[in-house]
């Protein structure tokens, strides 16, 4: 009884409000978003999930309160557009995602509780996923240039991907391998001393360097 009390007074502020749905267009821009008019007035935008779950219609007379809370909405469904956008373009870590979405809230001045609620909706529709982001990260990363398995995890350590997820996306990736991609190409701008210095600076270990920059040096040989 009490609430549909309440639903009975909800109704009774809407109409009284003098607030009415009176117009609801597609977005040129975006046709998965659609404009709607307050009164013959732009209010909002929506996309066409939302404007499902506020059953939006024209003609429907609304509160005051009803209109400050579809265009909070509003500002949520644009800023998780902007981010499903920018995630869509290459994997990003969750780190990555939380940050960019701190710094456009600060942009748009809008609700900082906005950052967790579309995090977790991108993480629920597996568009932000930190075990993706790390296998492509390492099977990408410097793939012809080469790169050490140390520089790779202290990369993704700063991208706030944990441990146990770096340490099995470098299965995919091993020092020896990679040094030789280094020294193929490195081999004729460095004497031995000093390309074994430029792989330690790289991360790798002295002894691994020293080792294949010989070996490398006898193979080469062997060739001629």
């Amino acid at each position: 009884m009490e609430g549909q009390l309440k639903l009975w007074g909800d109704d009774v502020e809407a109409e009284t409000s003098g607030l009415k749905i009176t117009d609801i267009r597609q977005a040129v821009k975006n046709e998965n978003r659609v404009n709607v008019f307050v009164n013959n007035k732009y209010a909002f935008s929506l996309d066409i999930s939302q404007v499902v779950d506020f059953h939006i219609k024209k003609g429907l007379a609304i509160s005051a309160e009803q209109l400050e809370e579809y265009k909070r909405a509003s500002e949520f469904g644009k800023l998780y557009q902007r981010a499903l956008e920018w995630t869509l373009t290459r994997p990003h870590s969750e780190r990555e995602v939380r940050d960019y979405l701190r710094r456009k809230i600060y942009e748009k001045k809008v609700d900082k509780e906005y950052v967790d609620k579309i995090l977790d909706k991108l993480k629920e529709k597996k568009y932000v996923n930190d075990e993706a982001f790390a296998t492509y990260y390492v099977e990408n990363r410097f793939v012809r240039r080469g790169i050490s398995r140390k520089r790779l995890y202290m990369e993704l350590m700063q991208k706030g991907v944990a441990q146990d997820i770096i340490e099995e996306a470098l299965n995919a990736r091993n020092d020896e391998d990679e040094i030789l991609k280094i020294i193929a190409k490195k081999r004729a701008k460095y004497d031995d001393v000093g390309l074994i210095q430029y792989l330690c600076r790289q991360g790798f270990s002295y002894q691994l360097a020293q080792d294949l920059v010989r070996t490398y040096e006898t193979d080469s040989q062997s060739w001629e």
